[in-house]
């Protein structure tokens, strides 16, 4: 049986208050192991610090649930501007159309700021796109001209649009782009700094950190999710085994850490086609299966199978609240004090409360 999260809170408080007490008594502790006791104690004390993402496609459910979640967020991340043809930045008009509101709820709590997350998605005239298109950050990384010019368009849209801060999330970066790429994260570090915003760098699971040395400074986001998704079989976003393993390898990067979780999950048809599915959409996939969804052990994602009107058999895995909560407890006991959540939209009340808390 798993000890539920308050009690065992309170439980590493008095512990650790304990250690204290049993140190001086004994006149064996040093000031340095003195003030190390002390931060865990208020490290247990604390709530995990909380951010999230806004999709422009999905910015109404999202700002949906950003407004039941103003007092849990430190931060919003307004996900995203893209990349046209020529490499300029490209902002969408649902991108356009929902940064007021997610300003507008953000406002409403002197704790939440909204920072601008780029992605090195390809968006065409006809409509068509290349999503984490890696030549694009050849091209941008290339030479110093080059970052040059992408930094500025950076910190131009970071003035026109008001931004708090910028996260990069570029994917799939060739290893031959790596040092350029820090050279990148450290020059655009230094320039947000100077108009004091602050810098995220999204990290996948495939960055190779035993090979890097990355710029301190900015903050570093792991992606712990996608374990299973569109190019696999049947499975949950992320377990407590593949959470640990990624937590593990973030003690190689510098500065302030953020371990990223995954809410709804995916639909997996027999025909092979796989889709996404936020967590209401499968809750109510969940009312066509012979059988409610079952818990899983490893990941305490839930699943289920159903049939559709076509008599095809679908597999669906997704995350709840408890999911959610799951994967946070995890995340504290690996040392982490900060959790981002992709993405708003489409959250049950339960996985919204969680993320207010």
């Amino acid at each position: 049986m798993t000890m539920k999260t308050p009690f065992k809170k309170q439980v590493l408080i008095l512990a650790a208050c304990f250690m204290v007490f049993a140190a001086l008594c004994t006149g064996c502790a040093t000031n340095g192991s003195d003030q190390e006791m002390w931060k865990r104690v208020e490290a247990a004390e604390q709530p995990l610090e909380k951010t999230a993402w806004v999709a422009d496609w999905q910015w109404q459910d999202g700002s949906e649930d950003l407004q039941g979640m103003t007092n849990g967020l430190t931060r919003v991340q307004m996900f995203a501007a893209y990349f046209d043809e020529a490499d300029n930045l490209l902002f969408t008009d649902m991108f356009k159309k929902g940064l007021p509101k997610v300003k507008e709820i953000a406002q409403k709590s002197s704790l939440v700021r909204v920072d601008l997350t780029i992605v090195n998605d390809l968006k065409r005239p006809d409509g068509t796109d290349v999503q984490k298109d890696p030549s694009i950050v050849t091209r941008l990384m290339a030479t110093p001209q080059s970052r040059a010019k992408h930094i500025a368009q950076i910190m131009e849209a970071v003035d026109t649009y008001q931004f708090d801060g910028v996260e990069i999330d570029y994917e799939r970066v060739e290893e031959k782009d790596w040092s350029n790429m820090q050279l990148f994260i450290q020059e655009l570090y230094e320039k947000l700094q100077k108009k004091e915003k602050t810098l995220r760098i999204v990290l996948e699971p495939r960055t190779p950190l035993e090979k890097l040395a990355l710029p301190k400074g900015p903050v570093y986001v792991m992606m712990a999710y996608n374990l299973y998704g569109t190019t696999s079989g049947p499975g949950p976003k992320a377990d407590r085994q593949f959470i640990k393993e990624l937590a593990t390898a973030m003690q190689a990067v510098p500065g302030e850490k953020v371990i990223a979780i995954a809410a709804g999950g995916f639909d997996w048809a027999e025909s092979g086609e796989v889709t996404a599915v936020t967590e209401k959409e499968a809750l109510e996939l969940a009312k066509s299966g012979a059988e409610p969804p079952e818990r899983d052990e490893a990941s305490g994602s839930l699943h289920f199978s159903y049939v559709d009107e076509h008599n095809r058999k679908h597999t669906v895995w997704y995350a709840d609240g408890t999911t959610l909560a799951n994967w946070a407890q995890v995340i504290e006991d690996e040392g982490y004090r900060k959790l981002a959540l992709w993405r708003l939209g489409g959250l049950s009340p339960e996985s919204v409360r969680f993320m207010d808390r």
